[in-house]
């Protein structure tokens, strides 16, 4: 069998879903595709912070910035060393296809990820250029 057929089979997927609202990271699970741990911005010890930026100035179209998605990353690791997950994989290829000030924002949820304990595969390759 292909090393890289095995390999894609065998990890869990981290999974970025970006609104202007609201961040949510999701891994899912490689036997059966489901979402095994989720953390988002919206949810209710992390949404205290609406209200700051909704009365922003100047205004901006973004709800969450990088220290929003930083506890976001925490709050996920928690919830994978939970379940023993200790390694992710990210599509470095939908990252690199976000635009660069999205990349930027979403920078510290890898790093708060890896901090927390949680091997994150391909982050290491994301270029800020």
């Amino acid at each position: 069998m292909n090393k890289a057929v095995l390999m894609s089979t065998n990890h869990h997927v981290l999974r970025l879903v970006l609104s202007c609202r609201k961040i949510t990271a999701q891994v899912t699970s490689p036997n059966t595709s489901s979402i095994i741990a989720m953390a988002s911005s919206s949810e209710q010890d992390l949404a205290s912070r609406y209200p700051t930026h909704l009365n922003r100035f100047p205004p901006s179209q973004l709800f969450w910035d990088a220290k929003l998605a930083s506890r976001v990353g925490h709050k996920l690791a928690l919830r994978l060393l939970d379940l023993a997950v200790t390694a992710v994989h990210i599509d470095v290829a939908e990252e690199l296809s976000r635009p660069p000030h999205l990349r930027f924002r979403v920078w510290p949820l890898f790093v708060s990820v890896k901090r927390a304990g949680v091997v994150v595969h391909g982050a290491d390759e994301l270029v800020f250029a």
